[in-house]
């Protein structure tokens, strides 16, 4: 029997998918004389709302009782929140409240803190009067030690009003926005230090000028400015309007292959914050648009937090499960050593959705042996690719035995794979896509190429050129890739998940190092659960566990850019104030690099620093 009949054959005798209610793959792609590639989906978009706030009537007029978002009570108490019929009277209260200050389309509200019920009728009252709102990282106003990025945030949009949950929690970083404008007004949900009570917003009696407001609404109008990560410097604000919004949502309602049972809405439980797209936009307004419970799950996939989106998994039970891949390795730990949370979580569950990162096969199979023990299926994982400045561009809308895949283009996206080097880099057009930065004409600019498309920085490949119907698989940043002493490029987007995944459940993330180096090293930050296992000297033995995985990964990797000549375990967790880290979980490479240089230098010394273990 051949390899190949040998793979089909152990693919046959393993348990079958669950169903995934969406559309086959249907492209169309040009390939251009320049070498480039035009991709697009052959099914049409769906419907999509005129805006979220036209959409939040409607859907509060139809079931103005249903449970529309909640949150838990402080101490892991009883799910509290509002009903869809009680958010619509909010965001309207909020939104007169708005105009009354005569706020408009060039102001904005800036939203300092998390998620939470509060945070919602604030953002939906703001996309009710027509006024962006801009929600930032909390981790600008509660971590950073000098503010850096949040009076740089604030004098990008230059907002009138501030919201953030508690006066005393962001009251460092009130006086520090309020130095640099006076005139501010600051709403808080307990109203202290002088700050105004969200109640008072949104008990405001709505008026003729709120219907006017939301008539005025088109799909050019900007709802919201989010900001980038910073990884290339201070945090960029790109304007989101609801064309946008409703772009995402018409790509995948023309790919859904079963109606939806209006008497039977979706459940979801989300940690995701709202200062990022996939939360912020992409979810919340795909539970709105389903007309979902959505429940916010205060915890995080970090020591001493995973601990409570445990707690929540006992009572909800999500059709959808979405996160980062750092959550699903969390996640598998914790259903392996606990059947009862296993059986919660795989109840309703119809599919499992990952972003931002490449997911490991390791993960991905300890997943899917999770779900057969439980369900006898195996679950379909789907990730949707895309960035702050174009939301969700790619989707994966098929049942696959891979990760890594990004998917196939959103009916309504023009995608273009245009050569950079050795690789092919992703630009997108369509509705989705911004039309720029905000007050800054130099870098929009410099982001779209001469025909309008927006440029990603990111790289990506058909996975088989002669069936692009099989979709793209993610290639690494462009920018991150580099080359070795001896001319060999160094894929960092693929190495980096194939290295954690040869060392999991041991390592929480690996930075790759060696521009113009003679060989690959490694800075590795361990898992903190899997070091607490390890009894006394926990750090040795680690370095060993490390030492003996990537050895045996050096002799199956192939040639010098995928093989670790030394590495250093880091014992400073990463810094999201340094900007290392996002809030999200997702690591920044380059980040890292430049911060750590120190460590850099020692793993190329000779002889090597302290703590740097050779495998050459």
């Amino acid at each position: 029997m051949s390899p190949a009949d040998d793979a089909g054959a152990a693919i046959a005798s393993k348990p079958p998918f669950k169903p995934l209610p969406q559309k086959a793959p249907d492209v169309s792609v040009e390939r251009r004389a320049d070498g480039s590639y035009i991709i697009r989906s052959n099914h049409p978009p769906g419907e999509g709302p005129r805006s979220i706030a036209h959409l939040l009537a409607e859907r509060a007029a139809q079931h103005p009782d249903r449970p529309y978002i909640l949150q838990r009570a402080p101490n892991h108490g009883p799910w509290t929140g509002v009903t869809y019929g009680e958010a619509k009277r909010a965001a309207d209260g909020i939104a007169q409240w708005l105009l009354d200050r005569g706020l408009g389309g060039e102001d904005s509200v800036m939203v300092l803190s998390a998620n939470s019920v509060e945070h919602a009728l604030v953002m939906l009252g703001c996309y009710t009067a027509g006024v962006p709102v801009a929600p930032i990282s909390p981790a600008y106003s509660l971590i950073s030690s000098d503010h850096a990025k949040l009076k740089h945030c604030f004098a990008t949009v230059r907002p009138k009003v501030v919201f953030a949950q508690s006066s005393e929690m962001f009251a460092r970083a009130f006086e520090t926005l309020r130095a640099l404008d006076p005139t501010l007004a600051f709403v808080t949900v307990d109203g202290g230090n002088g700050t105004i009570p969200l109640s008072e917003l949104a008990s405001t009696t709505p008026g003729e000028a709120v219907e006017a407001a939301r008539e005025a609404l088109h799909h050019g109008t900007v709802a919201k400015y989010l900001f980038t990560s910073g990884s290339t410097g201070m945090p960029k604000g790109v304007p989101q309007t609801h064309g946008m919004f409703a772009g995402v949502i018409a790509g995948q309602e023309g790919l859904r292959d079963e109606a939806p049972d209006p008497d039977n809405p979706p459940q979801a439980l989300d940690w995701m914050p709202w200062s990022h797209i996939s939360a912020g936009n992409i979810a919340f307004n795909g539970n709105l648009w389903a007309g979902g419970t959505l429940h916010l799950d205060e915890g995080k996939p970090i020591p001493g937090m995973f601990e409570t989106t445990i707690k929540n998994l006992y009572e909800v039970s999500p059709w959808v499960f979405g996160s980062a891949p750092v959550a699903f390795g969390m996640l598998a730990e914790a259903m392996e050593q606990d059947p009862v949370l296993r059986r919660s979580f795989f109840r309703n569950l119809r599919y499992m959705g990952y972003g931002g990162a490449t997911l490991s096969n390791d993960i991905y199979e300890r997943m899917q042996a999770l779900a057969i023990a439980e369900t006898g299926h195996r679950i379909p994982l789907t990730t949707m690719y895309g960035a702050t400045e174009t939301q969700g561009i790619t989707v994966v809308h098929w049942v696959t035995e891979r990760v890594g895949l990004i998917g196939l283009p959103l009916p309504g996206i023009t995608l273009k794979l245009a050569p950079s080097g050795s690789k092919l880099e992703v630009r997108v057009k369509g509705p989705t896509v911004t039309s720029g930065y905000h007050n800054d004409p130099e870098k929009t600019a410099q982001a779209f190429d001469e025909e309008g498309f927006y440029k990603l920085g990111d790289a990506c490949r058909f996975l088989d050129p002669d069936d692009p119907a099989q979709g793209l698989v993610f290639d690494g940043r462009v920018t991150e890739d580099f080359k070795l002493d001896s001319g060999t490029w160094v894929s960092v987007g693929t190495l980096r998940p194939d290295l954690v995944a040869a060392c999991s459940p041991y390592v929480f993330d690996i930075v790759v190092a060696g521009q113009d180096k003679p060989f690959v090293g490694a800075l590795v930050w361990p898992a903190p659960a899997a070091l607490g296992s390890l009894g006394e000297d926990p750090l040795g033995k680690l370095t060993e566990i490390l030492k003996e995985r990537l050895g045996a990964f050096n002799k199956s990797a192939g040639g010098s850019s995928r093989q670790v000549g030394r590495f250093l375990v880091m014992t400073e967790p990463p810094s999201i104030d340094a900007g290392e880290i996002t809030d999200k979980g997702y690591v920044n490479q380059r980040a890292t690099l430049e911060r750590r240089q120190a460590l850099v230098d020692a793993l190329y010394a000779d002889p090597p620093g302290p703590g740097v273990v050779s495998l050459r």
